[in-house]
């Protein structure tokens, strides 16, 4: 009887125990595919070598990368998407869904969804569209000519600026809604009262976006900007289909470089290792600075 007592467990250990048990499964999966590859991953970067020849190198891979200029260009090229594209990105966002949730705005669900849609547009699908648009004898070159803006057709995957700048406006046309919608989420709990208060007072409409809208949605800002910066650091879709990180590597991402690295021409399993962990490295720290920036608390 003693040991019957020992192992009765109540209602609420039972629920417990069942909760864990449904936990332990999501857990070992996040274990197996995410901290296990990482785990492998960072091993790889110790390496040298090709296959079954591969040995241990201690940090000679990351000595490297301090050597290579075409990662420094990669770099570079992630980067200016980073500085230029992100703010002009959430600025828009933010403009939009202030615009998008006037009540007294016709057709807002109509404005929504083709501002939202180009995210959920197939990459490959608005890839060839964006080629198709600026290429040679594409729409750009034609509009541009017959306005007299240009006399010849320019080649703008054959210019590392215009290369670059077609990335931006593809990353600010598929994701500007994304990030819009989690602004006008925010904005349903914003007290429309404060906003009649505020014109009441003689408030105009930047100031009432500056005032109320900026700090309401402020928890909100910083997690797209994390979710911006976390994206575009590691940007490999436009860079490997829209211009094919040409011309050269002068639009080339650093994921598109990792990728280059590992699975083109000789595998270089151990340097991509130790360009991604480097990835990793860039995208943790900026994360760690916007959160400390934001957060007052």
């Amino acid at each position: 009887m003693g040991h019957r007592k020992f192992f009765k467990i109540g209602l609420t250990q039972k629920q417990s125990l069942t909760g864990w048990a449904f936990l332990s499964i999501a857990a070992i999966l996040i274990i197996w595919m995410n901290f296990y590859p990482m785990v492998r991953g960072f091993l790889f970067s110790l390496q040298s070598g090709v296959g079954a020849q591969m040995q241990f190198a201690g940090l000679f891979n990351y000595r490297r990368l301090l050597e290579d200029p075409q990662f420094r260009q990669t770099i570079s090229n992630t980067f200016m998407y980073l500085v230029i594209q992100v703010p002009i990105m959430l600025l828009l966002a933010l403009v939009l869904a202030t615009m998008l949730n006037d009540n007294t705005l016709k057709f807002r669900g109509f404005f929504r969804t083709a501002i939202f849609l180009p995210c959920a547009v197939g990459l490959v699908a608005y890839s060839l569209v964006f080629r198709q648009m600026f290429a040679v004898s594409g729409i750009i070159n034609t509009i541009a000519m017959s306005v007299g803006i240009m006399e010849t057709p320019f080649n703008w995957f054959g210019n590392a600026w215009s290369a670059r700048l077609i990335i931006i406006l593809g990353l600010l046309w598929r994701w500007t809604g994304f990030n819009m919608i989690f602004y006008l989420a925010g904005l349903q709990n914003v007290d429309r009262a404060m906003y009649e208060a505020a014109r009441i007072d003689g408030a105009n409409a930047f100031q009432q976006f500056w005032r109320i809208t900026i700090p309401v949605l402020k928890p909100v800002i910083l997690l797209t900007a994390i979710m911006s910066t976390n994206g575009t650091l590691q940007l490999f879709d436009e860079s490997f289909n829209l211009t094919g990180g040409g011309p050269g590597i002068t639009s080339r991402s650093m994921s598109h470089h990792i990728f280059v690295a590992a699975f083109q021409g000789i595998p270089q399993i151990g340097y991509a290792s130790a360009m991604s962990f480097v990835i990793l490295l860039f995208v943790g720290t900026l994360a760690f600075i916007q959160i400390k920036i934001g957060d007052k608390r």
